[in-house]
């Protein structure tokens, strides 16, 4: 049996559904959000996890915490799975920083590896602190279901990392929507991707809600 870690993004917040920069912000869940939280802890919960592990901020404890409930498991909190901060950008639309941020915003756009948003962390910087949580998961559990429930940027930033992809590529080369799950495998060969943005366990008025 090999170890397979589920990356689930979070569920929908105030900035998920209008698009506004949203890293080291806290906001709580939508009500929808919380929908969408308590849908996979009741597609899931007769799964054979391993452990949960979250980031610390209030919308990914809000997603965890129906499924850690309902399966009696304390979730295992981690700085290092945080999502990128946006600086000077946070709760600014892209058209808002566009306008008043330009320079740094094309810098950003065009090679976000080495290049962060005004005050904020590069994709390099979110990588060095993110990978960090993967190796201590598959250094404490060899075979297992690990369930990481983490952020938009920074599930996207792993995965690059994983599958050998460019970090400046992240915003371009794969999608997370809100409350979508993500599972990569770990075996001989190494990390294999084998499900990108499933939604599935949402009830189709989730699914087709606006935003990211």
């Amino acid at each position: 049996m090999s170890l397979r870690l589920y990356f689930l993004r979070h569920g929908e917040t105030i900035y998920s559904r209008t698009g506004g920069y949203c890293g080291e912000l806290d906001p709580e869940l939508t009500p929808e959000g919380v929908q969408m939280a308590k849908a996979f802890a009741d597609a899931y919960h007769s799964f054979p996890w391993t452990a949960v592990y979250a980031s610390p901020k209030k919308r990914t404890i809000a997603t965890a915490k129906p499924l850690c409930d309902l399966l009696g498991i304390e979730m295992q909190l981690r700085e290092g799975l945080k999502e990128l901060s946006y600086g000077d950008w946070e709760s600014k639309t892209p058209e808002f920083v566009k306008q008043h941020y330009a320079d740094d915003y094309i810098h950003w756009l065009t090679e976000p590896a080495w290049n962060s948003p005004t005050g904020g962390e590069t994709a390099v910087e979110v990588a060095n602190r993110a990978i960090p949580v993967i190796t201590e998961i598959q250094q404490k559990y060899s075979t297992g279901h690990v369930l990481v429930v983490s952020h938009k940027a920074t599930i996207r930033i792993i995965l690059c990392s994983l599958l050998g992809i460019d970090l400046g590529r992240y915003r371009d080369r794969i999608n997370v929507l809100v409350a979508s799950l993500n599972i990569i495998t770990f075996d001989i060969h190494g990390p294999l991707l084998e499900v990108l943005g499933d939604r599935h366990h949402l009830p189709e008025q989730l699914r087709n809600l606006p935003g990211t």
